[in-house]
């Protein structure tokens, strides 16, 4: 099933990237991404009833250790590299 995409397609697509494209370029990635939908669709056609699903290979499984608290030693000394401190805080300038 070929479909290709519309300029406003294209445009919207754009817009939810941040992009900004001119008229030859929303022609060119019309044709471009028209394309490669076209050619993960024949993914649909592909009979996987009888595959397990599968989201990992390797056997491998997530490694994690315990979080351990330990002193740095050396605080004072990055508090001393900041622009503005109070005590042992480091002052920032509001996000909000």
């Amino acid at each position: 099933m070929s479909k290709k995409l519309t300029s406003e397609e294209v445009i919207k697509i754009a817009k939810l990237a941040r992009l900004e494209l001119t008229d030859e370029e929303v022609e060119k990635y019309s044709a471009q991404i028209s394309a490669i939908l076209d050619y993960v669709s024949q993914l649909d056609e592909v009979d996987t009833e009888n595959v397990p699903i599968t989201t990992q290979v390797t056997g491998l499984s997530n490694v994690s250790r315990e979080d351990e608290v330990f002193p740095f030693g050396r605080e004072k000394d990055l508090i001393d590299c900041a622009p503005e401190s109070d005590g042992n805080l480091v002052k920032v300038k509001s996000v909000f």
